[in-house]
């Protein structure tokens, strides 16, 4: 044969780009309905046109590529479909930032031409982060790449507007909404990042309109009170039963508002007593409603004080606030000031302070909708794994809200209705109307507004596939297998996948929800510019290699859907398993033709060895354990059980204990074939993992068309396991690891050889002596004996029942390290005292855990 010649080391840089070309020109990842296949369909959640990936693609985006490769090679017609999505409000803010810095502004250029802008943005980031995912080894079906401002997309979006707004589930209306003035359009409860800030409570008096003294009420928005309505008490409120009813005069204003009462006021907040202001508060909205009070804005959609506010139109909130509370006080009815730190609503895209503000927008009716998506997540039919995010999912649609889908926006998908301006016909189409069906006038006008980005995104698993129209691929791969996706968006897109789905496929989208931790950095902190932490994965690339950040991704990740703590220490330990894998792979292709060695017949069970039988047999239990655990998209654990066999069984041991038969031309056949297929068996099964140096490998070992991206995953059933005498084997290495802690408790060097004697059972005995060759070269021994030297002194140690005991050597320190030991039982001695002391503490037994 002719060596395979491999580098020293792995070099990452070397081989990903043109193993990536390879998968692409083989067409590794396309998928076709066939009929004869099981399909196993993932949906990306398609990345934000707003810039770069960042750390937490890398984890999703690997976790997702884990589980399509490895249903890929478990013969599933496998379908990931990759996209992005316009994401609206984020990436229009991301321009208006950038054309600000030119001195330009979005009205200044006018709607067509910004939007052009914001095209150019989404072809040039688009493009950036279609390379990264091919970096990250994502295995997509790139035939497939979708947008969510595509013509098609965006029929099916229009399609799903009219069919809600026919069915009687759209309405516009007035109501309160959470008011951005930075990006000036409404936005969602759920874009609303609450942060405790530092703030007051001003105790202000209303006075009686009959004179009769006033009321004390407590606010933390003064600058409100020129939209004050009422002053609101509970009614269950032993001290103000008196008062409801009565008027009382808004200070400044000299206006006269009821008391009225409603159980929405809390008892201990302040005194009791409520203003009422239902143009700036929600709950105050809904007081209003309840009570039919008028609304009245004091604050415009600029976030300035506007027309209503008197003499302090114009002016900022904060100083407003400053003024008004200064006036109050020189009336005399500013009672007194605490300190108070409260929860203040910011955009979730700028971070500015949201403003409540009753506004004119576009509402989806959702509790209807939400009954059945609850159903199906208590029925089974979609599954939220880990359990503790179904109560998220869960609570969320018990407690849902009408959605507000309008956005005051330029980019995104302008809402499908058209008035009349002669007639006042309102008409909601997927076609633009040229004429009104019910006067014949053609003075039409489109609504300005765009749809919340989420509503477009929640119809992603079957608008890709061709709805509305009932494509082959929407038949064969609807409803989708497994998401895989963060917490942060349950509600935002998940739930809303799951009420589409149903609505408009009548079946869930998706079989299985995996969420995902977040990633942070090794100290637990959120990655974030400000803490100067975050970490762009091109740049762990870059130094690692992808393979290393992918595999400290999955193994990094648990079952319980904890946050990732990442950091350079567990990078550097997955690259230099990746070189170990490597090494490993060196060794066998030094001295076996792979594809040769696996072209020819399986060795006899006569013809393998003791240890080649103890390898195949761990191969098949790390075959089957890591199979279970990919199965149930436990991608840490299949992790570490690949690491462990990897390093530890097939490097650590098996390897070395196979350069013993292969110097025996009797035996070094049948040993050569056995790690032929060990390697190539372990090559398949890490290859969703690290698809890059596996890939690399195979076409080493192979070449031509043999892509491990399509081999056949490893199957644990069709394997030969000879359990007693792994069993045998197992207790071998369990000896020569007796010794060698041995030898590390008493400081000998690990490399020099010693003598060694063992005692114990005769059975226990025979099975060392009759493997000493193999015992001896791998435990580094001098010689194994069973008869003491009575003239020689002996470091003992013990393994199971047997004793074990090396020969010390003339210069070993037998008193200094009796000394050391002597001290290690003290101690043990003390903490034993002091754990019977506990133990006899009736009081500890009571309040200790069973556990402890």
């Amino acid at each position: 044969m002719t060596p395979i010649q491999l580098d020293p080391l792995y070099e990452a840089k070397k081989h990903e780009e043109q193993i990536y070309s390879l998968w692409l020109s083989q067409a590794a990842f396309h998928s076709e309905p066939n009929p004869d296949k099981t399909p196993f369909v993932v949906m990306m959640p398609p990345p934000n046109v707003t810039g770069y990936l960042h750390i937490g693609h890398a984890l999703n985006m690997t976790l997702q590529d884990i589980a399509i490769r490895y249903k890929r090679m478990k013969g599933f017609e496998t379908l990931w479909l990759p996209g992005m999505d316009h994401a609206g409000i984020a990436t229009q803010a991301v321009v208006e930032r950038q054309i600000k810095e030119q001195g330009l502004t979005k009205e200044g250029l006018g709607r067509d031409e910004f939007v052009r802008r914001i095209w150019e943005w989404k072809e040039k980031y688009g493009g950036i982060i279609l390379s990264q995912l091919k970096k990250l080894g994502v295995s997509a079906d790139w035939d497939r790449l979708r947008f969510t401002l595509d013509e098609p997309y965006e029929r099916a979006v229009k399609a799903a507007f009219v069919h809600y707004y026919e069915k009687g589930l759209l309405y516009k209306g007035q109501r309160i909404t959470n008011w951005c003035p930075r990006c000036h359009t409404a936005i969602s409860d759920i874009e609303v990042m609450y942060a405790n800030e530092k703030g007051h409570l001003w105790y202000i008096r209303y006075p009686f309109a009959d004179g009769s003294g006033s009321v004390t009420i407590a606010t933390t928005r003064p600058e409100t009170i020129l939209g004050d309505a009422a002053v609101a008490v509970n009614p269950a409120d032993p001290r103000y039963t008196d008062i409801v009813g009565k008027e009382v005069i808004v200070p400044i204003a000299n206006r006269t508002i009821p008391v009225i009462a409603d159980e929405a006021v809390l008892l201990d907040f302040g005194t009791g007593a409520l203003k009422i202001t239902p143009g700036h508060d929600p709950t105050d909205f809904e007081v209003g409603r309840r009570h039919n009070l008028p609304s009245m804005a004091v604050i415009g959609l600029d976030g300035l004080m506007n027309e209503n506010a008197l003499h302090y139109s114009g002016m900022s909130t904060i100083e407003a606030r400053e003024k008004i509370v200064a006036e109050i006080d020189a009336l005399g009815l500013l009672e007194k000031v605490d300190d108070y730190e409260h929860s203040v609503g910011h955009c979730s895209r700028c971070a500015s302070t949201i403003e409540p503000i009753v506004t004119d927008q576009w509402y989806l009716r959702m509790k209807d909708l939400a009954v059945r998506a609850l159903q199906a997540e208590r029925e089974g039919k979609v599954e939220v794994l880990p359990v503790k995010w179904r109560k998220v999912y869960e609570g969320w649609l018990e407690n849902i809200n009408d959605w507000c889908v309008s956005r005051q926006l330029w980019w995104g998908h302008r809402i499908p209705v058209y008035h009349c301006e002669d007639c006042g016909e309102v008409i909601a189409s997927v076609d633009a109307p040229h004429v009104c069906p019910k006067c014949g006038s053609s003075h039409i006008t489109q609504e300005s507004d765009v749809l919340d980005t989420w509503f477009s995104s929640a119809l992603w698993p079957f608008a890709t596939l061709g709805w509305p129209e009932q494509s082959a691929s929407l038949t064969y791969y609807y409803p989708t297998s497994l998401l895989i996706t963060g917490y942060d968006i349950i509600f935002f897109w998940v739930a809303r996948m799951v009420i589409s789905g149903l609505e408009f496929m009548d079946d869930v989208p998706f079989h299985t929800v995996f969420i995902t931790g977040l990633v942070r950095d090794e100290q637990g902190r959120k990655m974030s510019k400000s803490l100067k932490n975050q970490v762009d994965p091109l740049d762990l690339i870059s130094m690692y290699g992808t393979d290393a950040l992918r595999f400290t991704m999955a193994s990094l990740s648990t079952y319980g859907g904890q946050d990732i703590l990442l950091s350079d220490q567990k990078l550097l330990s997955s690259r230099n398993f990746i070189n170990k894998l490597w090494n490993a792979t060196r060794f066998v292709v030094a001295g076996v033709d792979v594809k040769e060695t696996l072209a020819g017949p399986r060795p006899s069970d006569d013809q393998l060895g003791l240890f080649d039988r103890w390898i195949l047999t761990r191969l098949a239990g790390a075959t089957r354990d890591v199979t279970a655990k990919m199965d149930v998209y436990d991608f840490g654990e299949a992790s570490h059980r690949l690491y462990e066999f990897i390093w530890g069984d097939f490097c650590d041991w098996y390897i070395e204990l196979a350069k013993i038969p292969l110097r025996d031309e009797t035996r070094a056949p049948a040993t050569r074939w056995v790690l032929a297929y060990v390697l190539e068996q372990t090559l398949r099964l890490l290859h969703p993992f690290v698809p890059f140096v596996t890939e690399t490998i195979t076409q080493q070992l192979y070449g031509g068309d043999h892509l491990m991206a399509t081999t056949a995953y490893p199957e644990a059933d069709a394997m030969t396991t000879y359990d007693k005498d792994a069993t045998q084997a197992d207790f071998l290495i369990g000896f020569i690891k007796a010794v060698r802690n041995l030898k590390a408790v008493f400081h000998l060097p690990p490399t020099e050889k010693q003598s060694v004697v063992v005692a114990g059972a005769e059975s226990d005995i025979a099975a060392i002596m009759a493997n000493a060759e193999a015992v001896k070269f791998v435990g580094r021994f001098a010689d194994i004996g069973t008869e003491l030297d009575s003239t020689q002194r002996y470091i003992k140690g013990a393994y199971g029942a047997m004793q074990v005991m090396i020969l010390a050597k003339s210069d070993f320190d037998y008193e200094g390290e009796l000394k050391v030991l002597e001290g290690k039982l003290e101690l043990l001695h003390a903490d034993t005292t002091k754990l019977e002391a506990r133990l006899g503490n009736q009081d500890f037994l009571a309040r200790a855990p069973a556990e402890v």
